[in-house]
C-alpha cells in the first residue's frame, strides 16, 4: 500500500523499501494489463533487443525477480539462464503479477536488521558476493524497472503506441 508519507515511527529503510516493491507490483501489473489487451501472437515476434520479444523480456524480469528473492529468502536457485516457462506467454505474466506481491509480501515482513543484513549469493560464470537486503531490493525493483522501458520500446516496434505511464513519482503522486 501507498504511504503519503514517510512514516517517523519505523525506519525511512523499511517505508522505502517496502513503497518500491509495491511500486513495482503496481508498474507490472499496468504494464501487463497493456500488453495482455494486445494480439497474443506478437508476443513472440523478434525485434532488435536484448531480449528480442515481449515474451523472452517477461520471462526475465520473472526469472530475476525469483531469483533475487530466493537469495532474500536463503533459498538461493542456482543457475536459471538456460529455463524455459511451461506455460503459455499470458500464463507467465500472470505468474509476474503473483510473484510481484510475493515479493511485496516478503519485503512488507523485513525489519530494519533485515534490511541490513548481508545476504550471499552467486552469480554464475561471475562469482560470490554478498550485499545487504535494502540493495538487493532496491536493485531487483530497478531492474525490472529497466526491462519494462525495453518493453514499452518492443511495443513501439511492434506498433504499441499506447503504453501506460508507469514512473515512480507517477505512481507516488497518482496511484
Amino acid at each position: 500500500m501507498l504511504q503519503t508519507s514517510i512514516e517517523l515511527a519505523e525506519s525511512s529503510l523499511v517505508s522505502l523499501s517496502r513503497d518500491y516493491a509495491n511500486y513495482n507490483a503496481w508498474a507490472n501489473k499496468q504494464l501487463i494489463n497493456w500488453l495482455q489487451a494486445k494480439p497474443a501472437q506478437l508476443m513472440e515476434v523478434e525485434v532488435a533487443s536484448s531480449f528480442p520479444s515481449v515474451h523472452l523480456t517477461v520471462w526475465h524480469i520473472l526469472q530475476t525477480q525469483q531469483w533475487w528473492l530466493g537469495n532474500l529468502k536463503c533459498s538461493p536457485l542456482g543457475n536459471t539462464r538456460d529455463t524455459t516457462f511451461d506455460g503459455t506467454t499470458q500464463d507467465m505474466m500472470q505468474t509476474l503479477l503473483q510473484q510481484s506481491e510475493e515479493f511485496c509480501a516478503f519485503v512488507e515482513n523485513m525489519t530494519e536488521e533485515d534490511l541490513y543484513e548481508m545476504y550471499p549469493f552467486s552469480i554464475p560464470y561471475v562469482g560470490d558476493f554478498s550485499r545487504s537486503g535494502f540493495e538487493i531490493v532496491q536493485h531487483c525493483m530497478n531492474h525490472s524497472t529497466y526491462h519494462r522501458g525495453q518493453l514499452v520500446t518492443i511495443g513501439r516496434e511492434l506498433g504499441f503506441t499506447d503504453a501506460p505511464m508507469t514512473d515512480y513519482m507517477f505512481y507516488l503522486l497518482m496511484a
